[in-house]
C-alpha cells in the first residue's frame, strides 16, 4: 500500500527516486488529464492508478511516498481523439514515459497497441478502446548510483582518432573468447579479450550502432525477423535491454556503464549513433506507444493543412518536431544524460539534416545547432553528423556549422570510383586525400571535420564491395528490392566467392588499397567493424533485419583474414605514430619560407608542405589534374614543419612521406622524387603484399607500382 501522495515537483521530468519515494513529472500541452499506473511485473495488471493532479507549465506531476528502485510504471493520458486535428489521445493505451531511464519488457504485437480499429474502413479515424497494458514495455524507477572508479574520458583529439563502427550484439555474438552468456551484450564488449583486440588494432573510439531502446516492427516480427540495426527508437534515455546480460529492471544501466568504464580504462572512447530524427511509432497507421498518445501535436511534425498526416523527412513515417521547445529540451536532456550520467564521449547523429529543418529547408542557423553550440556540456564533446536525410534538399555534406564533423559521403564515393578505375577522378581525389578543404575550410573547420569512410553498416562490407556486382538481399523478405543499387564492379568477372587465385589476389589487394587509402588520408578514418578481417554479409547490402550469422562477425579467421588484419594494424600504427599523416590543419600547397616556419626549419631551406608528382617524377600541372587518362600519382607530405606547435609551443616536425597510388590495370614505373642531401626513401607499405619488407631506395630511383596498388615511402637518413 502507498503511504501518501503529494503534489511533487514539475522538475525533473521522468520518475525520480529520492530515497523516500518517487516524483513523477510528464509534459503534455494538450492533455486534459494524466494518470500514472504502477505495476509489479511487465505483463501483470496495474496495482495502482494515481491521478497527476498538479500542473505547472504543462507538466503534470505528483510525488508518491514509499515507492522505490525497480518500480514499474506507465501513463494513461486523457484528451480528445480527433486525428484530423492532430489529436490522438486514448487513455485505453498505456504509454511509455519519454524520460524513462530503463524499460522492462518488449512490445507484444498480439495486444491492441494501435489506437484505432485495425479492420475498420476508416482506419486511424476510429478509436480502439481495448486496454493494451499487457503488451507495452513499462518504465523502471532507477538510481544513478554507480562506482565509476575515478573514470576519466580519454579525451583523444578528433584529428588523432581512429573510429570503429560496430554493433554491440554482432561484434561478440560469435566470439569464442567471450563467455557464452555474455556474447552479444554490453558485458561482452567489455571483456578483456575484446577490449585488447580493439586496443591492439589501434582503435581510439568505438562508434556503437543505436543502443537506445528500439522497436521490432510488426511486419518484421511476422516474418521472423527483427530490427537488428536499431534505427527505430522508442525511448531516448533507456539503454536497450536486448544487449543486457543481467536483466531489464534497471540492470542494463549498470552493465552499460561497466562497458564504458572498461573501454575508457583502455583509452578507447565511446561514441553513440543516435536517432533523434524520428521515433518507432511510424505514420498515422503506426502503434501508439509513447509520444503520439502523450501529445501528438507537440512531438511530431504534422502536415500543415492536414495534421492527420506526418511530415516524413526520414523515410520512416514521421519526423520529430525539434522546432518545439519541449521536444528540443527532450533531445538536449537526453544528450546531456548520456554524457554526464553514462560517460559517453560523443554522438553520431543519424539523418542529422532532419534535425536542422526549420519551416522546411535545412537551416544551419536552426535552434538545434544554436542550443548545442552554447551548451557547456555538449559543445565540448565529439559531434558527428550524417549530413543528409531523404527530404528535398536534404544532402548537406559540407554544410554543417562549426563544432561539427560529418560523415563525408563524397570521400567514400571518390575513393571507390578511383580504385574502380574510373577516369577523371584525380582532381576530386586530391581533395579527399588531403582532408576535403573544399568542403570544410571556408567556415574555419579543420580536416578533422571530415569523417572518412569507405564502408559503413549501411551497404556492402569491404569484402563484399570487391566481390559482388549486385546486392543479394533476398533474406530480407522484400524480393531483393530493398537496399541501394551500389554497383562498383569490383568483382573482376566472378560474382561472390571464387577459387580463382588471380581474382582472389586482386580482390585482396583492393581491400588493402581501400583500407590503406582510408588510413593514410587526412581527416578522421572510420572503419566498419569486421572489414579488417574480411567480414562478409554474402552480398546483402541492407542487412538491417538480419540478427543472425549474416551480420554477426565471424571470428574463425582464414589465412587471408589474418593477413588483412596484420596489414590494417600496421597501417594504423604508422598513422598514429606520425602527425604528418593526421595533421590538425589543412595543407597550403605552397612554398613555405624559413621566416614562416621559424628557426626549427632544417637547414633553413624553403619547402612545400605538399607536392603532387607524376609517375616520371615531375610535379603535376593544373592541366594534368583534369586529364581523364591519369590514374597514377604521388603525394609528398613534407615533415619539416606541420605549421603547428605542441603543447609547449615548439614546432612539430615529422618525417617526409610519399604516398603513391596506381589504379591502372597495368604496372606503372614511378620515379621517386629528389631528396635533400643525406636522405633516401624507405618503403613502408606496398599493397602488393600484406606484409611489406623494408626496402631502401635512392632518390630518383624508379619503383614499379604493380597494377592496382598503393605504396608509402618514408624519407630517412641514408646509410653511410
Amino acid at each position: 500500500m502507498l503511504s501518501k501522495t503529494l503534489p511533487g515537483s514539475h522538475y525533473p521530468l521522468g520518475a525520480t527516486w529520492d530515497g523516500m519515494g518517487v516524483n513523477f513529472a510528464i509534459f503534455s500541452e494538450n492533455a486534459t488529464e494524466i494518470e500514472v499506473c504502477l505495476f509489479d511485473e511487465p505483463d501483470a495488471p496495474a496495482t495502482d492508478t494515481i491521478l497527476l493532479s498538479e500542473s505547472t507549465g504543462h507538466v503534470r506531476h505528483c510525488y508518491i511516498q514509499g515507492l522505490t528502485i525497480g518500480q514499474l510504471y506507465g501513463y494513461r493520458v486523457h484528451g480528445p481523439y480527433e486525428p484530423e486535428k492532430g489529436l490522438r489521445f486514448n487513455p485505453a493505451k498505456l504509454l511509455i514515459d519519454p524520460y524513462a531511464k530503463a524499460l522492462a519488457g518488449k512490445v507484444d504485437w498480439s495486444k491492441p497497441v494501435f489506437s484505432y480499429k485495425l479492420n475498420d474502413p476508416g482506419a486511424d479515424l476510429t478509436v480502439d478502446e481495448q486496454d493494451d497494458a499487457a503488451g507495452v514495455p513499462k518504465g523502471v524507477v532507477t538510481t544513478s548510483v554507480f562506482d565509476w572508479r575515478n573514470d576519466r574520458p580519454p579525451g583523444t583529439q578528433l584529428h588523432d582518432s581512429v573510429i570503429y563502427e560496430l554493433d554491440v550484439k554482432g561484434f561478440t555474438a560469435r566470439d569464442p573468447n567471450v563467455p557464452e552468456e555474455l556474447r552479444g551484450t554490453y558485458a561482452g564488449l567489455a571483456t578483456p579479450s575484446v577490449v585488447q583486440y580493439l586496443k591492439d588494432l589501434g582503435i581510439t573510439a568505438v562508434e556503437l550502432m543505436p543502443v537506445h531502446d528500439s522497436l521490432d516492427d510488426k511486419h518484421l516480427v511476422d516474418q521472423g525477423l527483427s530490427n537488428y540495426w536499431g534505427y527505430n527508437t522508442t525511448n531516448f534515455f533507456a539503454p536497450d535491454a536486448r544487449f543486457s546480460s543481467t536483466g531489464d529492471r534497471g540492470q542494463q544501466i549498470g552493465e552499460f556503464k561497466t562497458m564504458v568504464r572498461a573501454l575508457h580504462q583502455a583509452g578507447i572512447e565511446v561514441i553513440l549513433d543516435v536517432v533523434y530524427n524520428h521515433t518507432s511509432e511510424g505514420n498515422q497507421l503506426g502503434p501508439t506507444l509513447s509520444f503520439r498518445g502523450i501529445d501528438n501535436l507537440t512531438y511530431y511534425r504534422l502536415v500543415q493543412d492536414q495534421p492527420r498526416y506526418y511530415m516524413d523527412y526520414t523515410g520512416t513515417g514521421n519526423t520529430l518536431n525539434v522546432r518545439h521547445p519541449q521536444v528540443l529540451k527532450l533531445v538536449m536532456d537526453s544528450l546531456r544524460y548520456w554524457v554526464q550520467e553514462m560517460h559517453v564521449d560523443g554522438f553520431r547523429f543519424d539523418l542529422a539534416a532532419a534535425l536542422a529543418r526549420e519551416l522546411h529547408d535545412v537551416d544551419r542557423l536552426s535552434a538545434f545547432f544554436d542550443v548545442i553550440h552554447q551548451d557547456p556540456v555538449l559543445s565540448k564533446i565529439k559531434l558527428i553528423a550524417e549530413p543528409w536525410d531523404v527530404g528535398e534538399g536534404g544532402y548537406q555534406v559540407g554544410q554543417f556549422p562549426a563544432l561539427w564533423a560529418e560523415w563525408n559521403g563524397k570521400y567514400r564515393d571518390s575513393v571507390r570510383r578511383y580504385w574502380r578505375g574510373d577516369e577523371g577522378q584525380l582532381a576530386n581525389l586530391g581533395y579527399r586525400l588531403t582532408g576535403s578543404s573544399d568542403l570544410y575550410e571556408r567556415d574555419g573547420r579543420r580536416p578533422s571535420a571530415s569523417i572518412n569512410f569507405i564502408t559503413a553498416h549501411d551497404g556492402f562490407t569491404l569484402n563484399d564491395l570487391v566481390s559482388y556486382n549486385d546486392k543479394h538481399n533476398e533474406a530480407n523478405g522484400e524480393e531483393n528490392h530493398d537496399g541501394s543499387n551500389e554497383n562498383y564492379s569490383y568483382n573482376y568477372g566472378v560474382e561472390g566467392p571464387t577459387e580463382d587465385q588471380e581474382i582472389v589476389e586482386v580482390r585482396e589487394r583492393q581491400k588493402r588499397n581501400l583500407l590503406g587509402t582510408l588510413l593514410l588520408s587526412q581527416g578522421v578514418p572510420m572503419i566498419c567493424g569486421g572489414d579488417e578481417i574480411g567480414r562478409t554479409q554474402k552480398g546483402n547490402n541492407n542487412a538491417y533485419a538480419q540478427d543472425n550469422e549474416i551480420t554477426w562477425v565471424n571470428w574463425t579467421l582464414s589465412d587471408r583474414d589474418k593477413q588483412l588484419l596484420e596489414f590494417t594494424r600496421k597501417v594504423i600504427q604508422i598513422r598514429l605514430s606520425h602527425p604528418n599523416l593526421h595533421r590538425r590543419k589543412f595543407f597550403q600547397d605552397r612554398q613555405i619560407t624559413p621566416a614562416a616556419v621559424g628557426p626549427e626549419d632544417v637547414n633553413g631551406e624553403s619547402v612545400r608542405d605538399i607536392t603532387w608528382f607524376r609517375p616520371d617524377g615531375k610535379v603535376m600541372t593544373d592541366e594534368e589534374w583534369c586529364a581523364g587518362w591519369a590514374r597514377c600519382l604521388g603525394l609528398q607530405l613534407s615533415g619539416k614543419t606541420l605549421r603547428d606547435v605542441d603543447r609547449s609551443g615548439e614546432p612539430i616536425t615529422d618525417d617526409t612521406f610519399l604516398l603513391c597510388l596506381n589504379s591502372h590495370t597495368e604496372a606503372v614505373a614511378f620515379q621517386l622524387p629528389d631528396c635533400p642531401a643525406g636522405k633516401h626513401w624507405e618503403l613502408a607499405i606496398d599493397t602488393r603484399s600484406f606484409n611489406t619488407e623494408p626496402k631502401h631506395l635512392d632518390c630518383g630511383d624508379v619503383y614499379e607500382m604493380i597494377a592496382r596498388s598503393l605504396a608509402l615511402f618514408r624519407q630517412t637518413e641514408a646509410e653511410q
